[in-house]
Protein backbone atom coordinates (compact mmCIF):
# COMPACT_ATOMS: atom_id res chain seq x y z
CA UNK A 1 0.00 0.00 0.00
CA UNK A 2 1.53 3.27 -1.02
CA UNK A 3 0.09 6.91 -0.79
CA UNK A 4 0.40 10.22 -2.24
CA UNK A 5 0.26 13.23 0.27
CA UNK A 6 0.91 16.90 0.32
CA UNK A 7 2.65 19.15 2.95
CA UNK A 8 4.80 22.25 3.13
CA UNK A 9 3.03 22.73 -0.71
CA UNK A 10 5.18 19.55 -1.96
CA UNK A 11 3.78 15.81 -2.75
CA UNK A 12 5.55 12.86 -1.48
CA UNK A 13 4.62 9.37 -2.31
CA UNK A 14 4.99 6.97 1.19
CA UNK A 15 4.55 4.05 2.19
CA UNK A 16 4.75 2.14 5.87
CA UNK A 17 8.47 2.28 6.94
CA UNK A 18 9.27 4.74 4.89
CA UNK A 19 11.26 8.05 5.87
CA UNK A 20 10.99 11.31 4.10
CA UNK A 21 12.48 14.73 4.61
CA UNK A 22 9.53 17.43 5.11
CA UNK A 23 9.76 21.68 5.08
CA UNK A 24 10.12 22.23 8.85
CA UNK A 25 6.62 21.10 10.95
CA UNK A 26 6.36 22.99 14.80
CA UNK A 27 6.55 19.31 16.71
CA UNK A 28 8.90 18.01 18.76
CA UNK A 29 10.94 14.86 18.49
CA UNK A 30 9.46 11.54 18.91
CA UNK A 31 5.57 13.40 18.39
CA UNK A 32 3.15 11.45 16.42
CA UNK A 33 2.26 13.66 13.36
CA UNK A 34 -1.00 12.90 11.38
CA UNK A 35 -0.86 13.81 7.96
CA UNK A 36 -4.38 14.42 6.48
CA UNK A 37 -4.00 15.62 2.91
CA UNK A 38 -4.27 12.92 1.23
CA UNK A 39 -4.48 12.43 -2.77
CA UNK A 40 -4.05 9.33 -3.88
CA UNK A 41 -4.01 5.99 -2.36
CA UNK A 42 -3.02 2.33 -4.06
CA UNK A 43 -4.22 -0.73 -1.96
CA UNK A 44 -3.18 -3.71 -3.70
CA UNK A 45 -3.79 -2.36 -7.05
CA UNK A 46 -7.08 -0.53 -5.76
CA UNK A 47 -6.91 3.29 -6.51
CA UNK A 48 -8.77 5.54 -4.71
CA UNK A 49 -8.06 9.32 -6.01
CA UNK A 50 -9.27 12.16 -4.29
CA UNK A 51 -10.60 15.11 -5.08
CA UNK A 52 -8.87 16.70 -4.54
CA UNK A 53 -8.33 15.10 -0.71
CA UNK A 54 -9.78 11.75 0.35
CA UNK A 55 -11.85 12.46 3.35
CA UNK A 56 -11.13 10.52 6.14
CA UNK A 57 -8.08 9.31 4.88
CA UNK A 58 -4.71 10.16 6.99
CA UNK A 59 -1.08 9.40 7.28
CA UNK A 60 0.46 8.88 10.62
CA UNK A 61 4.15 9.60 10.86
CA UNK A 62 6.64 10.12 13.73
CA UNK A 63 9.19 13.03 13.75
CA UNK A 64 12.26 11.16 13.87
CA UNK A 65 14.87 14.74 13.55
CA UNK A 66 14.52 18.25 12.98
CA UNK A 67 17.65 19.30 10.56
CA UNK A 68 18.65 21.35 8.06
CA UNK A 69 20.59 20.95 5.02
CA UNK A 70 23.81 21.90 3.41
CA UNK A 71 24.84 25.45 3.40
CA UNK A 72 24.18 26.93 0.27
CA UNK A 73 26.44 29.73 -0.40
CA UNK A 74 25.23 33.30 -1.82
CA UNK A 75 27.78 35.56 -3.45
CA UNK A 76 26.79 38.63 -5.13
CA UNK A 77 28.77 41.31 -7.14
CA UNK A 78 28.72 44.18 -8.84
CA UNK A 79 32.48 44.60 -11.44
CA UNK A 80 34.60 47.47 -11.02
CA UNK A 81 32.06 48.87 -8.67
CA UNK A 82 33.83 47.54 -5.44
CA UNK A 83 30.70 45.73 -4.11
CA UNK A 84 30.61 42.40 -2.70
CA UNK A 85 27.92 40.85 -0.57
CA UNK A 86 28.51 37.25 0.55
CA UNK A 87 25.56 35.31 2.69
CA UNK A 88 24.55 31.57 3.63
CA UNK A 89 21.58 30.03 3.60
CA UNK A 90 20.84 26.40 5.44
CA UNK A 91 17.17 25.02 4.95
CA UNK A 92 15.36 23.50 7.89
CA UNK A 93 13.92 20.64 7.38
CA UNK A 94 12.18 17.70 9.76
CA UNK A 95 12.72 13.90 8.97
CA UNK A 96 9.24 11.63 9.28
CA UNK A 97 9.24 7.86 9.78
CA UNK A 98 6.24 6.91 8.04
CA UNK A 99 4.09 4.34 10.47
CA UNK A 100 0.82 3.86 9.27
CA UNK A 101 -1.68 4.77 6.44
CA UNK A 102 -5.36 4.85 6.93
CA UNK A 103 -8.22 4.40 4.54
Amino acid sequence: MHAVVETGGKQYRVTEGDTIYVEKLAHEVGEQVTLDRVLLVNDNGNITVGNPVIANAKVIAKVDNQIKAKKVIVFKYKPKKNYRKKTGHRQPYTKLLIEKIEV
